[in-house]
């Protein structure tokens, strides 16, 4: 069944009544957090859908998937497209084509091959790096979980952070799927205290934004300083079968 606008709306209004209080009780607001729309696979009338809506932000973790449909809602004003999943190095031209902002550099070979994509076409393009602060071998991202990996850390970020054509704005992770919500919250802090860390050894760098929290765990994911949050099901429902 096509995605209502009436369903779609009541969506909207609950998730964003929910951000509000999650922003609140760490004295900031809504406005302070970007709500990226999850939209991998989802059909173009959900899209449609939520751009008509309010959604300007999407996140996807296929760029082949982003061409079509970004050609689809141009007509939508101020559309920005968000590379949230693993990017294979084959795939960095579409993503300098295609994608406004990656969350997901997750190596120095990727940023680098990214970087030169970037650099042929005159661009400049936001991303965040990823960080695995669980020890998941399934997650991906530079081994951040205890302070034995930083070094290797430190000596991919000096090289790293040479890449004139990406812009580093932050971090992202992908925490472990518990049916509690707080027990995600230690992943979440973990990050945090990582990007705050990071901050004070490389002061002229943005570390501002904190890509952290899905459908599942986004309020934690708030209170413990998420800027923004990557949300799927409790925008647009369950996501139909492939």
């Amino acid at each position: 069944m096509a995605l209502s606008d009436e369903q779609f709306q009541k969506n909207h209004q609950i998730l964003l009544a929910r951000i509000e209080k999650a922003a609140l009780s760490t004295s900031r607001t809504g406005k302070d957090v970007t709500l990226v729309a999850v939209s991998k696979k989802q059909p173009l009338d959900a899209l449609l859908c939520a751009a008509r809506n309010g959604i300007k932000t999407f996140g996807e973790n296929y760029p082949e998937e982003v061409p079509p449909k970004r050609a689809e809602l141009r007509d939508f004003a101020a559309i920005q497209w968000h590379m949230i999943g693993h990017i294979q190095s084959r795939k960095a031209n579409i993503v300098a084509e295609a994608i406004d902002w990656v969350h997901s550099i997750d190596s120095l070979a990727l940023a680098m091959r990214l970087n030169r994509a970037l650099q042929e076409r005159g661009r400049i393009m936001p991303v965040l790096l990823e960080m695995n602060v669980s020890s998941e071998e399934s997650k991906g991202g530079w081994a951040a979980w205890d302070s034995t990996h930083l070094e290797s850390l430190w000596t991919d970020l000096d090289a790293l952070l040479s890449c004139a054509n990406l812009h580093v704005r932050g971090l992202m992770t992908m925490p472990p799927l518990f049916d509690d919500p707080e027990a995600v919250r230690p992943y979440f802090h973990r990050l945090a205290a990582l990007r705050d860390a990071l901050a004070v050894k490389y002061p002229a760098i943005d570390w501002s934004e904190l890509s952290m929290g899905t459908s599942a765990d986004f309020e934690v994911a708030i209170q413990e300083g998420a800027t923004m949050v990557r949300i799927g099901q409790a925008l647009f429902g369950p996501r139909p079968p492939r």
